[in-house]
């Protein structure tokens, strides 16, 4: 994809004595390559004044002002150079179809490209039936399974909050993003991988979260395909987190869920069961399963925090669900709430929906695999092979034109008339998609339905059972340093409180 925090590179390249010679020559050889002009029927392009790099520092420093600028400017569609890459975007929402349906725009490329880059899966590139078999285990995630992960989810987060409802309505003070974190990384490890039943548990647990948060720290630059070896110890780190996941230390925990199952199964297929690239496999799923449910956890409890008429109505609407279904508070977490009884608390449903059209700024891309003329409703462009196309989101999320006021936090902006609201307007014709937090098409996340159900049954717990109030005064701000890979992080933790209801 390119590099989205060249600051961050260009730091460690110039760091080391020696480099400052090897780095000039580099830019050199890429002033050399950015020679690139713009041909008869393709986009607008948009290289900026600084080789390699291009437009990459404006679109870190404020993305969705700065693609608002370039739509203005050159209109839907038009080429950026970032990080060495060359990128066609596609801003009018109307076009989006002809990407996603687009064979000659290959999503398995690019995406096979960052895991081997970031994880070190290098069998991914040369084995495509291995991938077959592994994208076949995503049903594990959905339907009838869905409903199985759920009963896990709501284990795991027994053993996670009963302690703390054992304790006295004294209030407890906590950092919103650790908090977060810990409670998302373990509900979700357990969930998936089962229980890890030493005495060390919790250290083990605490120890995995760590790591794998000191990896995704540096994501951004593996992404980029900066070499992991000028990142200190990620790489010692990543190896760690490999074996942890190995197929010998697998068998240490008891319950996997069956889509752990399934992907061992076809691991064991394609490897050695000794072979550490099984934990380089486990180790992206645990990522992808964790990073962007926990950022996106934080900000919808964040808009809450900061809202408490907002807070006041969901409770209300879970309250009202649970004396509809019979159910009261007793010892422990005692409530259960069915996957169709979720899907009911709309209001809690908007107000997750608008956390993540406020804060995701993803974008979505294909891999332009030979030269090709893209036809789109309002003007075919010619593609050069190698170049990405991508689709950005937030250009839409924040279109005043579908969205009212779109930089304001409206809790139930998703709904009409007592019902969800799912019908929204551009140039007087329906969307078909309005928010898009997850992707869509063929790269779409597997994981959405899990990431979406766990969200909801962790709010309804600290809804029902806690007393919640903000701590900070300083608003927290979209961290931009993985820009166009999923749900930012805050640019600071906010303090909150909590105790149990008396």
């Amino acid at each position: 994809m390119g590099c989205f925090s060249p600051e961050l590179w260009l730091r460690q390249l110039l760091s080391g004595p020696g480099l400052g010679l090897a780095a000039a020559l580099l830019l050199l050889v890429l002033c050399l390559r950015a020679r690139r002009t713009r041909r008869p029927g393709e986009p607008p392009l948009i290289k900026g004044w600084l080789p390699y790099f291009g437009e990459a520092l404006k679109l870190a420093k404020d993305p969705i002002g700065f693609m608002a600028t370039l739509q203005k400017q050159y209109g839907d569609t038009f080429t950026l150079l970032l990080g060495g890459k060359y990128i066609t975007f596609i801003l009018d929402p109307f076009q989006y179809q002809p990407v996603i349906k687009n064979q000659k725009l290959s999503f398995r490329i690019f995406s096979n490209k960052i895991v081997t880059r970031v994880f070190d899966v290098k069998k991914l590139i040369m084995d495509d039936e291995m991938n077959d078999e592994l994208h076949t285990s995503y049903q594990f995630l959905q339907g009838k399974h869905l409903d199985s992960l759920m009963e896990n989810t709501m284990q795991s987060l027994r053993q996670v909050f009963e302690p703390q409802l054992l304790k006295t309505t004294s209030w407890d003070t906590a950092d919103l993003f650790k908090f977060c974190s810990s409670v998302i990384f373990e509900t979700t490890f357990t969930s998936l991988h089962g229980n890890y039943l030493a005495d060390d548990r919790k250290t083990f647990i605490t120890e995995l979260r760590d790591d794998l948060s000191k990896f995704d720290d540096k994501f951004p630059q593996l992404v980029s395909g900066m070499p992991i070896e000028l990142l200190r110890n990620i790489k010692s780190i990543r190896m760690k987190l490999k074996k942890h996941l190995t197929t010998e230390n697998l068998a240490k925990i008891q319950g996997w869920s069956e889509i752990i199952q399934r992907r061992q199964d076809t691991l064991e297929k394609y490897y050695t069961p000794e072979d550490i690239e099984i934990g380089a496999h486990h180790l992206s799923f645990l990522w992808a399963s964790v990073t962007n449910t926990t950022s996106a956890m934080f900000w919808t409890m964040y808009y809450l925090l900061r809202h408490p008429e907002a807070m006041a109505v969901l409770r209300d609407e879970i309250d009202h669900l649970l004396q509809s279904t019979g159910q009261k508070k007793g010892p422990g977490l005692s409530i259960h709430l069915t996957r169709e009884q979720l899907d009911s608390l709309i209001y809690l449903e908007s107000t997750i929906l608008e956390a993540l059209r406020l804060c995701t700024v993803s974008g979505i891309f294909r891999f332009v695999q030979e030269d090709l003329t893209l036809h789109l409703e309002t003007q075919d462009y010619r593609l050069r092979k190698g170049d990405f196309v991508g689709i950005f989101p937030p250009a839409l999320h924040y279109d005043p034109e579908v969205f009212e006021a779109p930089e304001e936090f409206r809790f139930d902006r998703f709904i009409e008339d007592g019902k969800k609201k799912t019908t929204f307007y551009k140039r007087g014709k329906k969307l078909k998609h309005y928010v898009i937090p997850f992707g869509f098409g063929i790269s779409k996340c597997p994981g959405r339905f899990l990431a979406f159900v766990e969200i909801k049954q962790l709010l309804v717990i600290l809804l029902t059972y806690f007393d919640l109030e903000i701590i900070s005064d300083k608003p927290a701000a979209l961290n931009f340093s993985r820009v166009l890979l999923g749900v930012p992080y805050p640019d600071c933790d906010v303090s909150f409180r909590y105790k149990v209801k008396s």
